[in-house]
């Protein structure tokens, strides 16, 4: 097997010098901001789309499901098109990619035109998600734990706001403007990366891994069309089982593929770094806390507490609100060089782990017991996750940042996947135990309630509810403290062996590799 071809990358002007850094940030980040609205924001408008396009349950299934599945499958090669091609070119591509589907989203006349729409806007959005954070590493040096930080902000942001900016706009105008809203975002962005950015790539002379890409985006679709469908079909029904075997098979491939190939697309030897171990361990898990807890604080707020979908968004916000607040102040940057990247993780996570508990301890009859430990959860996740993204992408060479913000977006959607469908799986199974003999067997709430006569067989269909409510939240914080523990474990092992300043190593190719600016 050849060897891997050395790693070196350059920008327009050094890193940490560009005299617009901070104004190139808020400019990749408005439009990241944009890729995570889209993964919520249509979920308001689920009736709109009904009724107007004439869409069914599977239709709209499609619709809002397209878009991750596109995405999730192509960053990899997203961030390996951006290493090879120009981060600044293909940020570029994927502004104007985004800004095409959005507009064809919003002018669909049929469930099909706006799945194939959704489609195309995940093909752009997997190119933002890869190039903006690799573009953070290019333009920062000394002050990038903190532009990672408000990098990372953005994404409590887009999925807290994401319902309520949707609410908003469906409360004035028509589902296409839920789309629509992105152009102008969309034509800022461009000009202010073509004006801006610095252009950066790594010339090796490699040879694109093609099948490396198909292999990969075989396995991303399968596993994460397997964690969609488990709640709606059932986690041992044929299309899940299927689905998560091909893709894991895919994965295991791309694996064996990628160890073989001479130059791979995500060289498998980064997995023999501690550091980048345990920091993949973690942002697995916060990320796991993360989707879980939200998926587990909307059905809580709406069918325990008895709040509408807009008074639930609003409710939720004190989370991504101190997220924000922390990141924007630097707080998780300053405090990084006196507790380490091991003591950031555990301190985050614990806190992350804390606030999850405290939900299902004190908020079960009020919003007053949730909202500490909400904010708990923003403490814990505005120190653990850029710290984890940080230690991700400084255990990657340079001139693979591409490829490493595409790992860094794979492990969210792992994670928010697994968390949904665990933390899922616990609340069914707890609810369905503590059923009612009048609803035994029912499979949901609704069901459940269907099934009942009096009041009292309600109430306890309710209380039912709430306990695997609780009871899914406090599986959710045990995994995600014990994970912190284990993360933080490798982390310290990688300092002390000397692996936490030192990306792995990659032996020279014949050719050398050239880096260049344009």
């Amino acid at each position: 097997m050849s060897p891997v071809a050395s790693d070196a990358t350059t920008t327009l002007q050094p890193p940490g010098r560009t005299a617009a850094r901070w104004l190139i940030l808020a400019v990749i980040c408005l439009a990241q901001l944009t890729v995570i609205l889209d993964n919520t924001v249509l979920n308001v408008a689920i009736p709109s789309l009904t009724e107007d396009l004439g869409a069914s349950t599977a239709d709209v299934q499609w619709m809002i499901n397209a878009y991750s599945l596109v995405q999730s499958g192509l960053l990899l090669t997203a961030g390996n098109s951006a290493d090879r091609y120009g981060r600044k070119k293909m940020l570029a591509v994927g502004l104007v990619l985004f800004g095409v589907a959005s507009l064809g989203a919003a002018l669909a006349q049929s469930p099909g035109q706006l799945i194939a729409a959704r489609a195309g806007m995940g093909v752009g959005g997997a190119l933002l998600v890869t190039t903006t954070l690799a573009v953070v590493m290019q333009i920062f040096d000394d002050e990038r734990p903190k532009a990672i930080g408000i990098w990372s902000s953005v994404n409590s942001l887009g999925f807290a706001a994401g319902p309520l900016i949707g609410g908003v706009l469906l409360d004035h105008f028509w589902w296409g403007s839920l789309f629509l809203v992105n152009l102008p975002v969309a034509v800022v962005a461009l000009t202010a990366v073509l004006t801006l950015v610095p252009e950066s790539k790594s010339r090796a002379g490699e040879r694109p891994d093609l099948v490396g890409a198909l292999l990969s985006m075989i396995g991303m679709v399968g596993v994460v069309f397997a964690i969609i469908s488990g709640p709606v079909t059932g986690w041992l029904s044929g299309r899940v089982l299927v689905s998560a075997a091909i893709g894991l098979v895919g994965l295991a491939v791309f694996a064996l593929w990628e160890l073989r190939v001479p130059y791979p697309m995500l060289d498998m030897h980064f997995f023999r770094n501690r550091r980048f171990i345990g920091a993949v361990s973690g942002g697995i898990l916060v990320a796991f806390g993360m989707g879980g807890s939200m998926f587990l604080l909307t059905q809580h707020l709406q069918l325990v507490l008895g709040y509408g979908p807009l008074d639930a968004g609003l409710r939720m916000a004190p989370l991504a609100v101190t997220v924000i607040l922390l990141n924007f102040t630097g707080l998780s940057a300053r405090l990084l060089p006196r507790l380490g990247t091991p003591g950031m993780i555990v301190s985050g996570m614990s806190l992350l782990a804390a606030g999850l508990a405290a939900i299902s301890l004190l908020g079960g009859d009020s919003y007053g017991g949730m909202l500490t430990g909400l904010i708990m959860m923003g403490v814990g996740v505005a120190l653990a996750m850029p710290t984890m993204a940080n230690a991700i992408m400084s255990a990657i060479p340079p001139a693979k940042a591409g490829v490493g913000a595409g790992v860094n977006g794979t492990l969210m959607e792992f994670g928010q996947g697994l968390g949904v469908a665990v933390l899922g799986a616990v609340l069914n199974s707890r609810f369905v135990a503590l059923l009612p003999l009048a609803a035994a067997g029912a499979g949901s709430l609704p069901a459940a309630l269907a099934r009942t006569r009096t009041d009292a067989e309600r109430t306890a269909v309710h209380d039912a509810f709430a306990a695997g409510i609780g009871t899914s939240q406090l599986v959710g914080a045990a995994a995600v403290f014990l994970g912190g523990l284990v993360a933080a474990v490798l982390l310290r092992r990688a300092e002390r062996t000397g692996q936490d300043t030192e990306a792995p190593a990659t032996p020279s190719a014949a050719e050398p590799a050239a880096a260049s600016a344009e």
